[in-house]
């Protein structure tokens, strides 16, 4: 496995609209759909990768216990589909079924490109104005270092932005495998 970071974009830039399909229903959801939202939480995931997979139980686990809070949740697959079926929007149908939150996929990679998702999972996090406050890793836990999944840095961060405090500025980049950009897609901030 290659472990690729996250690029750490520059805390407060404002969160990029999007509007994707939801690979579950073929909905489309767009950024607004969480304007009511205190804070808003948009993960790039993928089906294939082993980093993603570890976390899947602790991802669930947030949603869960963040549901009755004003917390929106939405992942976003950017991975390109013909190199890597499991990542086809038929294929994450299957993972959506498990999620406890809308699973969206773009097709073009702009969206992951205007985030500046370098990996799979990439987290940020946005206040109730949608600039960025949060951006790095769930935990320090990855696929066999043996240290225990427990969203801790995620979960403090989300934590401070519904309760109005300070989110803590030491924070660590998140570490998986890299988005699968299509050929000659991929994007100059590398």
């Amino acid at each position: 496995m290659a472990a690729t970071p996250s690029t750490m974009t520059g805390l407060g830039h404002g969160a990029p609209p999007f509007a994707l399909p939801n690979v579950f229903d073929g909905e489309t959801v767009t950024l607004d759909h969480f304007a009511g939202r205190k804070a808003l939480l948009v993960m790039f995931i993928c089906k294939h990768c082993p980093y993603v997979m570890h976390v899947k139980p602790a991802l669930i686990q947030l949603a869960t216990d963040f549901s009755r809070h004003s917390l929106g949740i939405v992942a976003i697959s950017s991975n390109d589909a013909e190199r890597y079926p499991d990542d086809s929007p038929e294929r994450l149908a299957e993972l959506a079924e498990e999620l406890h939150f809308p699973l969206l996929y773009d097709e073009s990679q702009e969206v992951a490109k205007a985030y500046r998702a370098a990996c799979t999972p990439d987290f940020f996090l946005y206040d109730t104005d949608r600039r960025l406050v949060y951006r790095g890793q769930l935990d320090d836990s990855r696929p066999g270092n043996s240290k225990p999944l427990t969203g801790r840095d995620l979960r403090a961060a989300i934590t401070a932005v519904l309760t109005g405090s300070p989110v803590n500025p030491d924070q660590h980049p998140s570490v998986g495998c890299s988005i699968k950009w299509k050929p000659r897609n991929e994007p100059d901030y590398f």
